[in-house]
């Protein structure tokens, strides 16, 4: 079940018309809560760069932390 999960939002990524992701999107993507986000953008695990105070995901570096976790 939770590789079906992985596999649907990977293809939402593809899919979507952005190419970068804010961290509400990275929120609705993952399930997880916004300081966890923060903590991985913060720590580098998840790869970002910062626009002013607004963190800015590229999509292909979300994909990478998805699939790169699903290897664990």
């Amino acid at each position: 079940m939770g590789l079906n999960i992985l596999y649907e939002e990977v293809t939402i990524i593809i899919n979507s018309e952005s190419d970068i992701l804010d961290v509400e999107e990275v929120i609705e993507i993952l399930y997880i809560g916004r300081n966890y986000v923060y903590k991985l953008l913060n720590s580098g695990e998840l790869k970002a760069f910062r626009v002013g105070r607004k963190w800015r995901i590229p999509k292909k570096c979300l994909e990478e932390y998805i699939i790169e976790r699903s290897r664990i």
